[in-house]
């Protein structure tokens, strides 16, 4: 066992052993080997001990696998990012959407950011429903003139784009597309199969529920794109019918799949490879950097992946490409250093990544 590896692992053992977590999951590859594979404690619905194969729900870590995938059909001939959406899916050039693009898409500037102000737990579950709902919208900007977070749309956009494509529901072509060949058909999920629903870890809660009225008060424009009855709580998120669908924003993975499907988009992944390194240097550089209309904030994206660690011991100066999730996961890439990193957790903690940083620091320290 490496020294890498058993330091991992007193970390996350300490951080359940202390309460502040209750289940986690580390991977790591370098260079195309997994030198990190460590988990501790527990599913909070069974108590059952956690397993490297054991998939959780980590929310916008998801569009890890949708991004990717993406690529692996443009990669493939499949689709072009500058292609209008419209050429592909008529509907959606409703309202002066017919020159937004799959690029737009993927760069967070297609102008689409929220499902319907109504829209309930019940109509995401509806993949033609909320479909048609989004082609139908009126863009809040012109497509490619601004930037804001797509919290959910971002998925449904992108999926249904692959499924006029294709032909094939976004779970069955990122089934045959990314999870076969990278081995990884009980690891990565975007809907999780009925089958399969038994071996997902459920999520708990982390504190107080909050006050919506407050935070909508806040937050206005977010809560406008993503309506209280589709806030992520742990009690949605642990719905297996929630589960089941095809929500692409987000998923249900085990920390080793998708570090490996990071590890293999990087091309080191012997037998795989899923982009070109032309490509690959193509979707890694900064797509759009303006201020995001969502959070009033400056914001970066690269071509369908945040850029940086929620943490603040990231490998400096280096190239990194990724997503966090909203209940405190955190898959991605380093570029720079040929790192593929990913930690899962049962305890969903919106938007603090405080137990990531000694697991990045450690990871940082010995390969970089």
């Amino acid at each position: 066992m490496s020294d890498l590896q058993q330091e991992v692992q007193k970390t996350i053992d300490e951080l359940v052993e202390s309460g502040a977590e209750r289940g986690l999951q580390v991977a790591v590859y370098k260079d195309g080997d997994l030198v990190v594979d460590a988990v501790a404690g527990t599913d909070p619905a069974t108590d059952r001990p956690l397993t490297s194969d054991t998939p959780v729900y980590v929310a916008s870590t998801g569009k890890s696998l949708t991004s990717t995938l993406i690529h692996v059909l443009a990669e493939q001939g499949v689709l072009d990012y500058d292609t209008p959406i419209a050429q592909i899916w008529p509907e959606f050039a409703a309202h002066g959407k017919q020159d937004a693009t799959i690029r737009h898409a993927l760069a967070f500037t297609v102008g689409v950011p929220g499902v319907p102000e109504d829209s309930t737990a019940e109509d995401l579950l509806d993949w033609d429903k909320i479909t048609a709902a989004i082609a139908d919208t009126q863009p809040w900007w012109e497509p490619g003139t601004k930037v804001g977070y797509h919290p959910q749309t971002f998925g449904y956009i992108l999926g249904e784009i692959v499924r006029r494509a294709t032909g094939d529901p976004i779970s069955k072509v990122l089934h045959d597309k990314i999870a076969t060949p990278l081995g990884l058909q009980r690891e990565i999920y975007l809907g999780v199969p009925t089958e399969e629903l038994s071996r997902v870890a459920r999520l708990e809660q982390v504190g107080p529920q909050m006050d919506l009225e407050q935070l909508r008060a806040m937050m206005p424009t977010f809560f406008k794109i993503a309506p209280p009855a589709v806030q992520l709580s742990a009690e949605l998120c642990n719905r297996d019918d929630y589960l089941a669908a095809d929500i692409p924003a987000g998923g249900t993975m085990t920390a080793r799949g998708v570090a490996k499907v990071y590890a293999a988009l990087a091309g080191h992944i012997e037998g795989t490879t899923l982009v070109s390194d032309q490509r690959l240097k193509e979707i890694s550089q900064v797509a759009v950097a303006d201020t995001d209309q969502i959070f009033g904030m400056p914001t970066q994206y690269a071509l369908g992946y945040s850029i940086g660690r929620p943490v603040p011991d990231a490998p400096a100066e280096a190239t990194i490409i990724g997503w966090p999730g909203a209940g405190g996961s955190v898959a991605d890439v380093d570029l720079t250093n040929d790192i593929a990193f990913a930690v899962t957790k049962t305890r969903f903690t919106p938007g603090d990544y405080t137990n990531i940083a000694p697991i990045s620091a450690l990871v940082t320290k010995h390969l970089t």
